[in-house]
């Protein structure tokens, strides 16, 4: 499991224009090659008189599935350098669709290489993107006397709370960077003098 990814921040579009060819890149997150092709699907909707409708998408933290497609340009001239600038730039789970409305100049295959390619790379500079570190899940169990103290102190050193279940003890589930667990493991020991109990889980990719 490698330590992290970027990711797009949202949902966008970003232009550009090549020897008056416009270039409109479209970039959204997917978390499967389900929600890429819908989200090709609606970029086509929304440019109906494009002349193209170039896309490429990654999907995975490891980069598992990759698909582009040319949409009836030149082959490997379109998908391909879009496909390889968001390799190039470490983005997952995204879709980067490029519609192209022709200007009236041919610019060859290197010219649509670099226009394609170019397209993406501006759109993810101006669009911008998010980071993701692998985070462990873990568990914390404490007694309802110090829940509400540690809780405060998980919150003041910025530790996200992700959910909290009250019964006959407090659970509070949090996630903490991969490599900080142990350090964890004995802030909690110390901050609660033993009492707390810290079960880990699943190692997972978030913001943190």
């Amino acid at each position: 499991m490698r330590d992290g990814y970027l990711t797009v921040a949202g949902d966008g579009e970003f232009e550009t224009e090549v020897n008056r060819s416009r270039f409109v890149c479209a970039l959204g997150p997917a978390a499967s090659e389900r929600d890429a092709e819908a989200f090709v699907a609606r970029v086509r909707a929304r440019h109906p008189d494009a002349s193209h409708h170039c896309y490429a998408y990654v999907i995975g933290a490891d980069a598992g599935v990759q698909r582009s497609a040319d949409d009836g340009e030149p082959g490997g001239t379109a998908g391909l350098p879009m496909l390889r600038m968001l390799l190039r730039r470490e983005i997952r789970y995204a879709v980067a669709v490029v519609s192209r409305y022709f200007g009236g100049t041919k610019l060859g295959a290197g010219g649509l290489i670099r226009a394609y390619g170019g397209a993406v790379g501006a759109a993810l500079d101006g669009l911008g993107t998010i980071a993701r570190h692998r985070l462990r899940l873990a568990v914390i169990t404490a007694d309802h006397g110090s829940a509400g103290r540690l809780q405060h102190e998980l919150r003041a050193a910025g530790r996200e709370i992700r959910d909290v279940r009250y019964g006959a003890e407090v659970t509070l589930e949090v996630a903490l960077p991969s490599a900080e667990t142990e350090d964890f493991r004995a802030w909690l020991a110390d901050s609660t003098a033993g009492s707390a109990r810290l079960a880990l889980g699943a190692e997972v990719y978030g913001v943190g």
